[in-house]
């Protein structure tokens, strides 16, 4: 029974990651990327500084912190990167509380919620990490195996060679 629900979560952490990394890949590399100038204007019409560089930022940070939640390897450093990224946008993109018309805040606040809500996913990863079937939840296993069982013998072992 413990080895089913282990299995569950299991896939179930890795098809949440890879949800979540194709939020992203798709934005940037179907837009962001393929329409780079597009986009570093449309940021200079919001108000953001140096927006080829910041894009540019953005561009590194998705791509880092997807290809780190897609792998499960160093997943909390990942969506760490993913949630600065989504933080930034939100507050300059999905400002709803800029908007006079009703239909025009309406849109942003539904943006607004839905980042909030991808947002608050990334909470659980940078918490609770990539899961078991990840690089980080395989290291994370052969560290318990190591300090359970043959730990101290290959301990002792680094030590009577340096000894030597």
């Amino acid at each position: 029974m413990e080895q089913m629900a282990h299995a569950a979560q299991g896939l179930m952490a890795v098809l949440a990651r890879l949800m979540m990394v194709a939020v992203f890949l798709v934005s940037t590399l179907g837009s962001k990327v393929p329409r780079f100038t597009e986009t570093a204007m449309m940021m200079q019409s919001q108000g953001i500084p140096n927006p080829r560089l910041m894009l540019f930022g953005a561009i590194g940070l998705i791509l880092i912190g997807s290809l780190s939640l897609a792998a499960g390897a160093w997943t909390r450093m990942g969506a760490g990167f993913l949630a600065i990224f989504l933080a930034a946008a939100t507050f300059y993109f999905h400002d709803f509380w800029m908007f006079a018309n009703p239909a025009d805040r309406e849109a942003q606040v539904i943006h607004f919620m839905k980042n909030l809500a991808i947002c608050g996913g990334l909470f659980g990863l940078m918490a609770f990490g990539g899961g078991p079937w990840s690089v980080d939840g395989w290291i994370e296993a052969r560290r318990e195996e190591a300090e359970a069982g043959g730990g101290a013998a290959r301990g002792s072992g680094g030590q009577q060679k340096r000894a030597a």
